[in-house]
Formats: structure tokens, C-alpha cells, sequence
């Protein structure tokens, strides 16, 4: 299951934010975050957070591997895989399958740097640069979970 939009600018992608966060808001979801530096990886991900009244200051876990988000509808989970890389990765994967399960939101930026080792439930979104206010958006979904999610976020 696919889902393709290109958001013209930063309202659009805001209303495509507040339409995934009410599309995970009940059930929760694990999301890989796909794109190069300066997509928006972190952008969308403030922006969900911001539709699911997380309080937190929400940033890039770039240097902290981690952070969480416990103060919002559900607990929001936001990994970045980037300093990890290949080697690393391997070692927190079972860690990531506990972070896919239960009614809670898991972000994961840089996920291809996963090698494909996430084979569980999940939504790979692929943000792509267009110009300096356009993105596109690819929700692929792997798993009955988040097909649901992303044939409800198509309608």
C-alpha cells in the first residue's frame, strides 16, 4: 500500500501532519523516516507532535540517539539512526521491535540505514526535497497495521 502527496508549502505539510496524527492517535504507529539532510524528517515530525499536544520542545535526537515524548495523547518515541550507522544498528534492533508495538508513536530518521533489518510492522515515509517550500511525500506501508493507516490517510 502507497500514498503519494506533494505538499505546495508549509501549510500543506501542516495539514498533512495534523491528518497522520489523527490517523495514529488511537492506535499508534512506527514510522521510518527516509530522506536526505534537510527533507523535513524532523520538521514533519515536530509538526505530528504538535497535533498529538506533546508539551515537550521536540528536536532532532541527532546527537542523543533518543528522545521521548510522554506528555502528548500517546507517548512518541523519535530514534535517529544517523550516528549509529550500519554496525550499530544491528545491536538495537530487537530495541526498536519493542518500540513498535502497543498504542504508542515510534520516528525513526534515518532508517535506511537500517538495511532493511526492520521487518515488522511499519510506515516508511520518503520525504523528498523539491524546492525550498515543496515536499514530497511517500507512504509506504509493510504490515496490516499501517496499511489501514495510510489507505484512511489516502481518503
Amino acid at each position: 500500500m502507497s500514498y503519494t502527496v506533494v505538499c505546495k508549502n508549509l501549510s500543506d505539510t501542516e495539514i498533512l501532519a495534523q491528518r497522520f496524527a489523527n490517523e495514529v492517535k488511537d492506535c499508534g504507529a512506527f514510522i521510518c523516516l527516509l530522506g536526505d539532510v534537510g527533507a523535513g524528517k524532523t520538521a514533519f515530525t515536530k509538526l505530528v507532535c504538535k497535533y498529538l499536544e506533546v508539551k515537550e520542545k521536540v528536536t532532532s535526537p541527532s546527537f542523543v540517539i533518543l528522545n521521548e515524548y510522554k506528555t502528548g495523547v500517546i507517548p512518541v518515541y523519535h530514534f535517529d539512526l544517523y550516528r549509529l550507522e550500519n554496525e550499530g544498528i544491528s545491536t538495537i534492533i530487537n530495541e526498536l521491535e519493542e518500540y513498535s508495538e502497543g498504542k504508542l508513536l515510534t520516528f525513526v530518521e534515518w532508517a535506511e540505514f537500517s538495511q532493511n533489518a526492520i521487518p515488522f510492522d511499519r510506515i516508511d515515509i520518503q520525504i523528498n526535497y523539491i524546492n525550498e517550500t515543496e515536499r514530497e511525500f511517500i507512504f509506504n506501508a509493510h504490515g496490516n497495521k499501517s496499511e489501514n493507516i495510510v489507505k484512511r490517510l489516502e481518503q
